[in-house]
């Protein structure tokens, strides 16, 4: 044993269970007489013990003073005595996969949100501890096992001058009323054009209005945006979009010019509509996707989006409010805080004097009753209902082929 454990050659054992492990250094110890052993050969046979099964020389003394107190080594691991509490069940994290299917898995302060509004907002007492989950705790939980047992060419833009519309981006001022325009195409097949969508976004509470229409020329356009103006609880005071030709030009600037300002964005000054460039991809895209959509189901695409999607952006899903700072430098910066977090009508409720921004005929009390017609998650279902209905509908109309 001694020139064994004196040997500088590697020597490499097949892994074995700790059980055996054990069983087989109980049967060492009892063999070699380790308790009328002498001291040196106590530290061969410490040292022959550790050698062979890859124990440290800590484990290896916890092992003997075991075997000299019982007579036998036995794993004694297990659960602690008094561990620690957990606060999030699996209920909870049952829960959350079953609020990001509704929602489509929102960000991780946006869910917070959610689920803080169905506990104290709508009273949905499942709720209650994850009305309180910390940012990080909650991407916790989405790596969980439960959570996951439970849950698919751009061309560039021709510059042209257009003495359409002021090349600026709007100033508000607190006041809504301001929406940033957009289209968005939906794909070609083989040649033939999608359905296009029109964004609007208001840029102070960020009300959204979606629609969608089968081309973008001005005869379908134009009842479009008479459409828009109506779809907001308040007075339109100003229009701002890209430079593109389905809103630069002098019928739609016609149409604007009676009531509100227009505007567009400024050259190499992406800030200008980011705003509903942003809205773009996380709701039109996020709810409709990229893939191609006939141009004859541009009405059924236009019903979800008016009757479902834009009360569900508006009154349910929460958004980001910046809270603007001068820094050190002398420069405004944003910050975007958790507290600030609330939905499009609870922004707009906020706001100083609210009445007076409102169209004539429109209170407060109306536009609660459309926000309180039924909870967050309530809303989600109708609308992954519609949505799949929508697109079922769709891929049943395209013609097979032969």
């Amino acid at each position: 044993m001694r020139a064994f454990v004196a040997g500088i050659e590697a020597v490499s054992f097949q892994r074995t269970d700790r059980e055996s492990a054990y069983a087989w250094m109980t049967d060492v110890l009892a063999r070699f007489r380790y308790r009328s052993c002498s001291r040196a050969d106590k530290g061969v046979l410490r040292r022959y013990l550790a050698k062979v099964t890859g124990l440290s020389r800590a484990q290896v003394a916890r092992c003997i003073r075991q075997f000299l107190a019982s007579g036998r080594i036995e794993d004694r691991r297990g659960a602690p005595a008094v561990p620690f509490v957990r606060r999030y069940t699996d209920e909870d994290v049952r829960l959350l996969a079953e609020m990001d299917a509704l929602h489509g898995t929102l960000s991780g302060t946006t869910t917070r949100k959610l689920c803080e509004r169905a506990y104290r907002v709508h009273g949905d007492v499942r709720f209650v501890r994850l009305a309180g989950i910390s940012n990080g705790h909650l991407y916790n939980l989405r790596r969980h096992k439960t959570y996951e047992a439970r849950r698919g060419v751009f061309d560039k833009s021709r510059p042209v001058k257009v003495a359409i519309g002021e090349r600026r981006r709007p100033h508000p001022a607190g006041q809504p009323g301001f929406v940033r325009v957009d289209s968005v195409h939906q794909g070609d097949w083989d040649g033939i054009k999608g359905v296009y969508l029109i964004n609007a976004v208001d840029e102070v509470t960020q009300f959204q209005a979606v629609f969608a229409v089968e081309h973008i020329s001005e005869a379908y356009l134009l009842p479009v945006l008479s459409a828009m103006m109506d779809a907001f609880p308040f007075v339109i005071r100003g229009f701002h979009s890209d430079n593109g030709a389905e809103f630069i030009n002098h019928k739609v600037a016609a149409l604007l010019e009676m009531r509100h300002e227009q505007t567009k964005s400024r050259s190499r000054k992406t800030t200008d509509n980011a705003l509903v460039e942003s809205k773009n991809a996380s709701t039109v895209r996020k709810y409709l996707g990229y893939s191609h959509i006939p141009q004859h189901c541009a009405s059924l695409v236009n019903a979800f989006t008016v009757e479902v999607l834009s009360p569900y952006l508006n009154f349910h899903r929460p958004c980001h409010f910046p809270t603007e700072y001068v820094d050190k430098k002398g420069r405004m910066r944003k910050r975007y805080r958790y507290e600030d977090m609330m939905t499009p009508y609870e922004k707009l409720r906020s706001l100083p004097e609210v009445q007076r921004f409102l169209k004539p005929g429109l209170t407060l009390e109306k536009l609660e009753t459309i926000a309180f017609a039924c909870s967050d998650n309530e809303a989600a279902q109708h609308l992954n209902q519609a949505r799949a209905t929508l697109f079922q509908t769709i891929s049943q109309s395209q013609p097979r082929a032969a």
